[in-house]
C-alpha cells in the first residue's frame, strides 16, 4: 500500500511531521510511505520515508503510486482542525488523531550521517563554547520582526552581552533579518545547521524551525514564547520561558478563530513597549540553569 503524506507549510512543520511518519510506520510497517513537501531536505536519510518529493517536481507521481493502485492520503490540514484552535493538544497529536494513528508521545527525528555532520562543521569557530539563538522566524521577506513570536532587540542584546565573553554566539537568521555585533549569523542550509546544532552549549529559540529540530536532534534549548502555546508546539525537554502579562489591552476587533495573528498585527500589539514582554534576567537564568544534555536515543546515523 502507497500512504501519500503531504505537508503543506513551512520548514518547523515539516520538522515536527517527521514525528507523523514515526506513528505512520508503526501502524503500517509494510507500507510505502511518500511525503510531499516543501522541504525535503529535512527527510533525507529518514528510514521511515520510502518516497521524497519536493512540491513541484512530482512528475508522473499519479501514474507511479495512485493509479490502480491501493493507497490512502494523509493531506488534511492539523491547523484547521477544533483541537488546534482550543489549544488543547500537541500540533503531532492531532495530525496523528486526524489520521487515525496512536499517538505515543513522538518526537521529530533528523538523520545526519557522521560524513555529512563532518562536511558542515568545517570552519566552525569552537575556540570557546557555541551559544546557538534563533531569534526571529516566518518566510515572510517583507517582515523583519514579527512581535506575536520573535524576540526584541533589546533582550536579544542582553543576551549577546552577557555571553559574548564566554561563547561563540551563531545567530541563526534570514538574510534581511537583523544583524547583532558580536555574533557568527548563519543564513542557509538546513543541515548545517543541524550539525552545528551538534556541537552548541546552549540554545535560545523562539517558536520557529530550530526548536523543532533541536527537539529532533534531543538538545534542550530555552525556548521563549509570547502568544503561541508550548501546549500545541512546544517540548517537554525544552525549558520554555512565557512573554509577561500583557500591559495594554489589545485591540482584537479582526481576529476570527485564534487570539492574535501570529504574524504581528500592530493593531494587536499588548504592551506598550517590546521591553515588557521579557524579562532579560529570567531567560539568562533559564540558559544557565536548564539541562544541557539528557540521556535519550541519539538519533543520528553513524
Amino acid at each position: 500500500m502507497n500512504i501519500v503524506f503531504q505537508i503543506n507549510g513551512g520548514i518547523g512543520k515539516c520538522v515536527a511531521a517527521t514525528a507523523v511518519c514515526v506513528a505512520i510506520r508503526k501502524k503500517y510497517p509494510e507500507a510505502n510511505l511518500i511525503v510531499i513537501s516543501g522541504y525535503p531536505e529535512v527527510f533525507t536519510n529518514n528510514p521511515n520515508v520510502s518516497k521524497n518529493y519536493r512540491f513541484g517536481e512530482t512528475i508522473y507521481f499519479y501514474k507511479e503510486y495512485i493509479e490502480g493502485k491501493d493507497f490512502k492520503l494523509f493531506i488534511q490540514e492539523p491547523y484547521l482542525h477544533t483541537s488546534f484552535f482550543r489549544e488543547e493538544k500537541h500540533l503531532i497529536q492531532i495530525w496523528c488523531e486526524i489520521f487515525g494513528l496512536d499517538y505515543d508521545g513522538e518526537y521529530p527525528q533528523i538523520f545526519l550521517s557522521k560524513r555529512e555532520a563532518t562536511k558542515y562543521i568545517e570552519g566552525v569557530n569552537i575556540e570557546k563554547p557555541i551559544l546557538l539563538m534563533q531569534t526571529n522566524g516566518g518566510a515572510d521577506q517583507n517582515k523583519k520582526y514579527g512581535w506575536a513570536r520573535d524576540l526584541p532587540s533589546c533582550v536579544v542584546r542582553d543576551v549577546i552581552e552577557y555571553f559574548r565573553g564566554s561563547h561563540t554566539i551563531y545567530h541563526v537568521k534570514r538574510e534581511d533579518q537583523v544583524t547583532y555585533q558580536d555574533t557568527l549569523t548563519i543564513t542557509t542550509d538546513f543541515r548545517r545547521i543541524c550539525a552545528i546544532s551538534l556541537l552548541s552549549d546552549k540554545r535560545l529559540v523562539i517558536d520557529s524551525f530550530l526548536q523543532h529540530a533541536l527537539a529532533a536532534l534531543y538538545l534542550p534549548a530555552v525556548s521563549c514564547w509570547i502568544v503561541n502555546s508550548p501546549t500545541v508546539y512546544g517540548y517537554g525537554l525544552h525549558t520554555n520561558v512565557l512573554a509577561n502579562s500583557y500591559t495594554v489591552e489589545p485591540d482584537l476587533r479582526q481576529s476570527l478563530f485564534s487570539k492574535f495573528d501570529w504574524t504581528g498585527n500592530d493593531q494587536e500589539f499588548p504592551f506598550n513597549d517590546e521591553n515588557e514582554i521579557f524579562d532579560s534576567v529570567k531567560i539568562i537564568d533559564a540558559l544557565n540553569t536548564y539541562k544541557n544534555k539528557i540521556e535519550l536515543p541519539e538519533p543520528t546515523q553513524t
